[in-house]
């Protein structure tokens, strides 16, 4: 039996090949195509049994089998697997916007609406279908012919070209690498990076532009020369200074037009319009004042965070020219000098195994749940996988763990759902997630060792993670993260994050690698004192990011004489404090927007630490540890999933509407 096809447990992915993938895709979409053309011409009256639950089945089959194509395709990239998706991405397209366009179903989900049993459905049940009748006038249920086939042939080229767009990142990024066989010019990077650079049988150290290999680097690596060819191997990625195959610049100008004619055929004047229809902010322009009311914010303690760094690097690193190449080298000097620690030094004391244990206990105490490792068919010998168990040790749900760093792994950290919690008959089907990183694998037979970034990094998908595990809803389309507001779906991440920062904490899941002693306390009060160190110039960082996203999407002409780079200065020249070269093509790797899913979203971020912070705070105040706090955050945020909107469910947990004050407390920016 076709592997993809089974869907009576967890995905075979030790099964799994390319070749598996059109044909299950083709019975899928010919048993969906059939069940569409009987739900159609149907005359009994639709209601849920009759109609939302046969099809919300057959969705479910077709998203789990592409769903584990997809993720097979960002972790375990191979030439013949990348043809297989690139072929069957336009049939799952159109499929969906096919769907989408039904005027027929949408006639139907319109009558359930109108009946009077709708009054007799669940709440969820309510939001499913509420939420519906939205995705269909937004997927152009609505449109007259010619345009509905026109705005079907945007969505499928959109989709391919996203695709293309994070192949070329992938591609441009492993092309790249630097071998130095001078062994003094790499002063100053710590021996692990070393170890890992060192090319077996062959002379001289191999670095590349993944994480691992590039961060420590441009962090410790003395040598000024080195750090600038690297910055600049990595700020041109998929641009015209490559093979051309893998420039993005023709890429994104497309993508926008598109996407801006997308909008335009519903009658939006703008892709951002578009965009925050299923969000919480109500417009372009809300976000664009939130933004622009954090920036003024931000922008005094960048100025001093940067003028600092360039007076030390100045007078202690003899740098009269602070480049954007010094800035993580020079920022690391300046901490080891005011707050006498380095990230090497914290980062000896989180072993793996330390780290998740401590991570889980955490989550254990908080929700009163039990973390076990389990048995599960794996992609790669690197992953592990989880059972998540409560207090009667029934199953609530299941994860996997791909930490490491690798050439056939897409760049990043996220959060993917494999199985989703739903009600089947008489049995619950209990929920599954991916959870990926790119941290650096472990070397020499020890353990692999996480800069308190990495952890930190770590915690904010296991948020993602819960969000979607802990969910009590039954009814597929707002289980978990689904039908969550995208501006929201950062709260449970971010949240998680703030653990991170607690003696409470980390005492019990640190432990040298040699000593196997528990992070002193000093030490841990170094990090506090550090943690808002150039949180300044960070927080702008972001905002820049989000402004320029937002501004592409609603107020930029993508056909007109200005590039997205210009836009980009202009945007800079506003909230930026420091301008990188012009040879620096950013926007052409800016994968969240134009190869993932917050094409005006990336506010969300932000938009989401408010919600964070506040919701953080209500620990802070009752005890970080706090199981009862901890019920009531399970029960009202991370249970509800998207049964009901994410701001009913914070003043749900909160008691009242969220204010942004714990956010500038959390950054060091409130006002005294």
């Amino acid at each position: 039996m076709n592997p993809l096809l089974d869907f009576s447990g967890l995905p075979h992915f030790a099964e799994f090949e390319p070749e598996y993938v059109t044909p299950a895709l083709d019975q899928l979409l010919q048993e969906n195509g059939a069940l569409i053309t009987r739900l159609e011409s149907a005359a009994e009256a639709p209601g849920w049994e009759n109609f939302v639950a046969p099809l919300d089945d057959a969705n479910e089959r077709l998203r789990r089998a592409w769903g584990q194509v997809s993720h097979m395709n960002a972790v375990m990239n191979s030439p013949r697997l990348r043809e297989v998706y690139n072929g069957n991405l336009p049939r799952i397209t159109q499929y969906f916007t096919g769907l989408a366009q039904n005027e027929a179903l949408f006639r139907k989900y319109k009558a359930i609406r109108s009946s009077a049993g709708f009054t007799r459905l669940s709440i969820a049940q309510k939001k499913v279908i509420e939420n519906e009748l939205r995705d269909f006038r937004l997927g152009g249920a609505e449109l007259p012919g010619d345009q509905k086939k026109r705005f079907k042939e945007v969505s499928e080229r959109l989709a391919e070209l996203s695709s293309k767009f994070n192949d070329n990142v992938l591609d441009a990024t492993n092309a790249f690498e630097l071998v130095v066989e001078d062994g003094q010019r790499l002063a100053g990077i710590p021996d692990d990076v070393l170890q890992a650079a060192g090319e077996a049988g062959k002379p001289g150290w191999k670095f590349t532009l993944h994480m691992p290999s590039y961060l420590p680097l441009m962090q410790y690596a003395g040598d000024r020369t080195l750090r600038e060819q690297m910055y600049r191997a990595y700020a041109t990625r998929a641009a015209e200074f490559g093979e051309s195959r893998w420039d993005n610049t023709a890429v994104i100008r497309e993508i926008l037009a598109l996407r801006r004619e997308q909008a335009r055929l519903l009658g939006l004047g703008s892709f951002a319009e578009l965009s925050l229809q299923p969000k919480m902010a109500d417009s372009p322009a809300q976000v664009l004042a939130f933004l622009q009311e954090l920036a003024d914010k931000a922008k005094p303690h960048a100025e001093r965070d940067l003028a600092e760094l360039r007076q030390f690097a100045l007078q202690e690193l003899g740098i009269a020219d602070l480049q954007p190449w010094d800035i993580a080298y020079a920022s690391e000097k300046l901490r080891v000098a005011r707050y006498a620690f380095s990230d090497l030094e914290v980062k000896q004391y989180f072993p793996e195994d330390v780290v998740l244990s401590g991570m889980f206990r955490v989550v254990e105490t908080l929700y009163g749940l039990s973390i076990q490792p389990d048995e599960a068919p794996l992609w790669h010998d690197d992953v592990r996988f989880f059972s998540i168990r409560n207090r009667e040790n029934a199953l609530v749900g299941q994860f996997y763990l791909d930490l490491y760093a690798r050439p056939t792994k897409r760049g990043g950290a996220w959060m993917d759902d494999a199985v989703t919690r739903r009600r089947k008959g008489q049995s619950l089907q209990t929920p599954v997630a991916y959870l990926n990183c790119n941290f650096s694998a472990p070397i020499g037979g020890k353990p692999a060792l996480f800069t308190h970034d990495e952890v930190i990094t770590l915690f904010h998908e296991f948020g993602h993670g819960l969000h979607h595990l802990l969910t009590q809803v039954e009814v597929l389309g707002v289980s978990g993260i689904n039908g969550v507001e995208w501006d929201a779906v950062e709260l449970p991440s971010q949240f998680m994050e703030n653990f991170c920062w607690e003696w409470e904490v980390l005492k019990d899941m640190t432990s040298h690698i040699e000593t196997r002693r528990a992070i002193p306390r000093a030490l841990f009060e170094k990090m506090v004192s550090a943690k808002n160190f150039q949180s300044g110039m960070q927080t702008l960082r972001q905002i820049e990011f989000a402004m320029f996203d937002m501004h592409l999407h609603h107020d930029f002409d993508p056909l007109g004489s200005a590039t997205p780079l210009d836009l980009l200065a202009t945007v800079r020249d506003r909230v930026a404090v420091l301008i990188p070269p012009a040879y620096n093509r950013f926007p052409n790797s800016f994968s969240h927007i134009f190869g993932g899913g917050y094409a005006a979203g990336y506010y969300s971020y932000k938009w989401a630490e408010v919600l964070s912070a506040d919701a953080y705070s209500m620990f802070e105040e009752n005890g970080v540890l706090n199981p009862e706090i901890g019920d009531r955050f399970r029960t009202q945020i991370l249970a509800a999933g998207g049964s009901r909107t994410a701001l009913e469910s914070f003043v749900a947990f909160r008691g009242r509407e969220p204010k942004i004050d714990a956010l500038l407390r959390h950054n060091g920016m409130a006002v005294a």
